[in-house]
């Protein structure tokens, strides 16, 4: 798969005790992602963090969170990304999350540059 030069980013914050049909909602996007065959995705773990609620979310020994704070990063082109949009938004139903967009330039993606 070639990326073009001009890809966007979606970045997904969620809390790792978020759930879709039972499972962890990062899990359910990722793999929706991969079955839609998007270029990328990656799933980052926090050790502190905060949302709309103001609760912190941390990894400290002494008070620990099965609910940190989760990041999903998933590029590709502009088309792919508005296309899984009405899927992603079907799968936060009611978790709490945030999602941004961004335009991203790609540098290099797999074994070669992008021209």
């Amino acid at each position: 798969m070639q990326l073009p030069k001009h890809a966007q980013l979606l970045r997904i914050f969620i809390g790792e005790d978020d759930r879709h049909d039972g499972k962890p909602l990062y899990e359910v996007i990722v793999l929706k992602a991969r079955e839609m065959h998007i270029a990328g995705a990656t799933v980052l773990r926090g050790g502190l963090g905060f949302g709309h609620s103001s609760r912190l979310h941390s990894s400290k020994i002494l008070r620990l969170s099965g609910d940190l704070p989760l990041v999903i990063e998933i590029v590709d082109n502009p088309e792919r990304i508005s296309a899984f949009l009405p899927v992603l938004e079907g799968m936060m139903g009611e978790s709490s999350g945030l999602v941004t967009l961004e335009n991203v330039q790609v540098l290099q993606y797999g074994t070669g540059s992008v021209s």
